[in-house]
This record gives C-alpha cells, structure tokens and sequence, in this order.
C-alpha cells in the first residue's frame, strides 16, 4: 500500500495496531449515520430497521467464528471491554463455586488488570510462565487448575510476539483436571487472520475487535457458549440479553458484520500472501543484518506478524527514522507503547531490558503489496546502518552493558 505524503512513499504495516476500515465496510456502514438512524429498541419501523440489521451482523460474525447460536454474541465498545466483562463478568458469576483464576504472565493489560483488581477483593490468580517462545504447555494449565477454579484465560494469539497458542489442547488440559471450569480466550489479534472456530478449540468464551479486521473502531464482541453466566458491568438496560445495557452502535455493529463478511471471503488469501510477505522480509533481514534476534515462535504463529529485536541502537531512534523514510511500524502493544514501559511480555520470554528496548513488530495487511515489502527491505538495513554508526555501543560494550544491568 503506497500512499502519497509530501511527495514521500509511506507503507503502512502496524495492523496489529489498527487496520484501515475497508471501503466495502464503510459502504455498509453509511446508510446507519442518517437514513436508517432509529434506535434498535423501538417498536416502531425506524427502530425495526436497525434492529434488523443488527441480528443481521451477529449472524454473520456467528458464521465466521462457527459458534452455536448468533445470540451466544454480545457486543461492547471494543476488545477491551469485552476481556473486561468476561473477567469480571464470568468471575463475579461463579464466585460461590470458587475464587481461583489461571492466566498467563503474557496476556493484554485488559485481561491482567482486571484480574489484578479482582486479587485486590480477595481473589488468587495463577500466572503461567511461557517458554522462550511465548507458548503455554499443556501441563502447565493440568498443574495449575484446581477444584476452586472457575475461570481460566489464555489468549489465543500475541499481539507483541505473535506466537499462537494450541487452545484445543490448553482447554483439554484444563477440563481433563476439572470440567467445570469456564475457559475464555482473548482471540481479539487473531480474528480477520487467522481461523476462529469456537466450537472446535472447545472455549466458552471468546473476544473480539472489529478494528484490528478492517472494521470500524469502537465495537467488539464477546462470544459465550449458552449456559455459561455473566454479571453486567454496565447496567440501566435490556440491550444484549441484558449483559450489556446501552443503545447499540448500529454503525459500529452494522460495519463489524461486513469486515466479518469480508473476512469469510479473503481469509486463505490473506493467509496466504500476507505469511509470503512475513516470511521474505523475514529472510532478508536475516542476510543482511547481523545482532537481530526474532522474537515469538517460527512457525506457530499469526501469519500476517514478523517481531524482532535490534541490538546495539536505541529503540526509540529506530522507530522515528523508519517513520520519517515513511515506514510506519511500531514496538510492542498499542496500549503501551506511547508509556515506553518495559514489555511485559518480552520479560516473560527472558528478554533483559535493556535489549527490549530495540524491538520492533511488522504486520502486514490486505492493501500490502510485493512493492511494499522489497522498499522495507532496501531501507531498513540502511537506517540500522547509519543508527549504529552513531550509536555508542559496540559489540563488545553492548554485552557488558546488557550483563552489568541483569
């Protein structure tokens, strides 16, 4: 994807970020702003229009993800809030039969912050410590679960490392030891990229986001197999079988159903051509670069995400000079990468600190192209070049630096 500025060729690859809305998504979504405005809970025809069109777009993100029912859907303001309400949520609903929860130490700030808060009230989390290459093993979550268990959350895929977990057998794991327990997965990254089959991981609960699968931002889902129990964080309304009041984004919504439409059309060639583009620029770097490491597992992982460390420079200094060549990329979570806080997650797979700081993720999108990546590949070695020219590390140095700081 070219796109013109100040007479500057610019190639967008930060969609694990945020994605462009797709024009046939926006198409979708206009008529909702003005001509069909009602509000989906009158009776009246302008609300049954909206209406309409909202059932319209769960049954197809129901289609896409192959849950049971498209009523198992509930939407919310974004991936956020639907990690939120199935935390809190699901937790708060099952407390009677036990206040353990099992997580992972690589999981989005909306999953572990809400836990952190429910430890404040007394709860006891498990944090499962991934292996080098971001993966939970299965045996880890047999260990951890116990009788007092009632949830368990682990993410389908990482937006940092871009490492996908086996949830089939994560969730066989955690039901083999106590089949009551209610397992959610954050698979917010994963949906437009990758497939999603809920019935077939075995999960009873599932978040998604619209905007990181070229729909609109501000709308989400939260999928849950029927039969399992939420308790509203929002309440004053009957709106989403009453776990989340609120008058619905018939806009947001409407534009979810058409990236998820979207999505069931293109997904093979996305995978397909976008895991080409990963893999190529992968290769190069790895010819013409030396003290790089790549981060997250090989092969098992989203097919549109390439992560990397860059040793010797400064982080920060890579991100700008890539940005004013007009290669638009970015380090870590959107959520925390503006705080220039260590990575959380680059911790857990026994990244020190200060090599941290070097790393950079590229994740390509449906409007790349063959063009896109051969102009990354032909700058990006020249802009290491020049910041380790002026950096006043040295191979040498560097280690030292790195071991005096453990």
């Amino acid at each position: 994807m070219f796109i013109k500025k100040v007479g500057q060729r610019v190639v967008y690859l930060d969609h694990i970020a945020t994605t462009p809305v797709a024009q046939e998504v926006l198409e979708a979504m206009l008529p909702y702003f003005r001509e069909h405005f009602g509000n989906p809970t009158s009776l009246h025809s302008f609300g049954q229009v909206t209406k309409k069109a909202i059932n319209s777009a769960r049954e197809k993100i129901a289609t896409l993800i192959n849950a049971n029912s498209p009523e198992e859907i509930v939407f919310t303001s974004g991936g956020i809030e639907a990690n939120n309400l199935a935390i809190k949520g699901i937790a708060e609903a099952y407390e009677k039969k036990g206040r353990h929860i099992v997580s992972t130490e690589i999981e989005h700030h909306s999953v572990l912050h809400p836990l952190k808060t429910l430890e404040r009230k007394g709860w006891e989390v498990t944090y499962l410590k991934p292996d080098r290459y971001g993966l939970i093993h299965p045996d880890q979550v047999s260990e951890a679960v116990r009788t007092d268990t009632v949830l368990v959350s682990i993410g389908h895929s990482n937006r940092e490392i871009g490492t996908v977990q086996d949830i089939k057998s994560l969730v066989q794991a955690a039901k083999s030891k106590n089949p009551k327990v209610i397992f959610h997965t954050d698979a917010a990254p994963t949906l437009g990229h990758y497939p999603v089959d809920v019935k077939d991981w075995g999960v009873d609960a599932a978040s998604f986001t619209a905007h990181l699968m070229y729909g609109p931002k501000g709308v989400g889902a939260l999928w849950t197999r029927k039969g399992v129990k939420i308790r509203p964080l929002i309440e004053g309304g009957t709106q989403e079988r009453g776990v989340r009041a609120g008058t619905e984004n018939v806009p947001g919504i409407v534009g979810f159903g058409a990236a998820a439409e979207l999505t069931m059309k293109e997904l093979q060639d996305r995978m397909t051509r976008l895991s080409h583009y990963r893999d190529k620029l992968r290769k190069a770097l790895e010819e013409r670069l030396d003290y790089i490491e790549f981060t997250g597992h090989p092969t098992q992982r989203l097919p549109h995400h390439l992560s990397l460390i860059v040793h010797l420079i400064e982080g920060e200094a890579m991100l700008l000079r890539l940005d004013l060549m007009g290669i638009e990329t970015a380090s870590g979570s959107a959520c925390v990468s503006l705080a220039l806080k260590q990575s959380h997650v680059l911790f857990a797979v026994g990244v020190p600190k200060e090599v941290a700081n070097g790393s950079l993720v590229f994740s390509f999108g449906r409007d790349n192209t063959e063009e896109d990546v051969d102009y990354v590949i032909e700058e990006f070695p020249k802009i290491i070049k020049l910041l380790r020219q002026i950096s006043p590390f040295t191979p040498e140095n560097w280690e030292q630096y790195v071991k005096s700081k453990k």
